[in-house]
């Protein structure tokens, strides 16, 4: 194929209106499954626990009673406080459709790539830590602070991993790196062993998981995501939650598609998205069976261990760097 054949498909994917039909059901998707993706690790947790556990529709039913309960706003609230549910919830959003769903390849993949993930969720997180201390409660500043610390040394782990997956692939498009994973099937690279590791344990710090936070505790010296929320009600609580949820589905699929895409749709037929739609609840299912081990056998660590966790991170993905200088490149 030559340049301008090359040239000619990449306009008609951005032509293709099936392409960008299947991206708005690709985020709408992203929107309905991140509850339920929440539920069914609360439900694995709850059945190791020897709990019955809520059922995995609770959260859809949480969510709508918060939207339809009166927002209450705090007097010393700016319009930031007000605005940032929507910013946070837009930003993360748009994180979440970069990273491919059930397709390889969509208008909107195409179009960003994984530094532009990072930068959303940079932007959500930041407007998050500014809400939690607009208001000026104490809980508030204490959630954002240390919201603020865990970020700063989980997003050096995060790049170190992207340009890792970045250098093996070429490209920093996460369509490039699925369609290398797929094309060259089950190949063991030491590069990406290292990365997969560094990715869990940001994924964890990012998502506010155990140990690193409990989403389940509300007690003051513990909190980090829940102390800045405190302050919000209603509609406003709901983007919140959902948010939260989203996020923890974007790293969900993250590591299920950028380092296990068998299963995931070339084309965009029928048979191919159920395929696809099948592998994807499949891998999801056993990863938060695998996170819910996690937070059953783990407990909470203490706040000033954090780094030291984060330390590892780096640790694992600066040696999935230089696993692929030393070890895959070639001469």
């Amino acid at each position: 194929m030559d340049a301008r054949d090359t040239g000619g498909a990449v306009m008609a994917d951005y032509v293709n209106p099936v392409g960008w039909l299947v991206a708005a059901a690709q985020g709408l998707l992203y929107v309905i499954a991140a509850p339920l993706f929440a539920a069914w690790v609360k439900r694995i947790k709850a059945r190791l626990q020897n709990r019955r556990g809520a059922a995995l529709m609770q959260p859809w039913l949480d969510l709508r009673k918060l939207m339809q309960k009166e927002t209450i706003v705090a007097h010393t609230a700016s319009p930031v406080f007000r605005a940032a549910p929507y910013i946070v919830f837009g930003g993360t959003l748009l994180a979440a459709m970069v990273v491919p769903l059930l397709v390889v390849k969509l208008p909107t993949t195409a179009i960003a790539d994984v530094i532009v993930l990072v930068g959303f969720l940079a932007l959500a997180r930041f407007f998050l830590a500014l809400a939690g201390m607009d208001v000026g409660t104490a809980f508030g500043g204490m959630g954002a602070s240390r919201e603020m610390l865990i970020s700063a040394m989980a997003e050096p782990a995060l790049l170190m991993v992207v340009f890792t997956v970045a250098m093996t692939a070429h490209s920093t498009n996460l369509s490039s790196v699925i369609e290398l994973n797929l094309q060259t099937g089950l190949v063991l690279r030491p590069s990406f062993m290292f990365a997969i590791l560094g990715l869990i344990l940001v994924a964890i710090a990012e998502t506010g998981r155990i140990p690193i936070d409990n989403p389940a505790t509300h007690l003051e010296l513990t909190m980090v995501h829940e102390a800045m929320i405190l302050e919000y009600s209603g509609r406003h609580l709901a983007l919140m939650e959902w948010a939260a949820q989203l996020k923890l589905m974007l790293y969900a699929v993250l590591l299920v598609n950028v380092f296990f895409p068998w299963g995931m749709a070339q084309s965009l037929s029928p048979m191919a998205l159920l395929i696809s739609f099948v592998a994807l609840c499949v891998k999801l299912g056993i990863l938060g069976g695998l996170l819910a081990i996690v937070e059953t056998v783990f407990t909470k660590m203490r706040l000033f261990r954090v780094p030291l966790y984060l330390n590892l991170a780096f640790l694992f993905a600066t040696l999935g760097l230089l696993s692929h200088v030393i070890l895959e490149t070639g001469p």
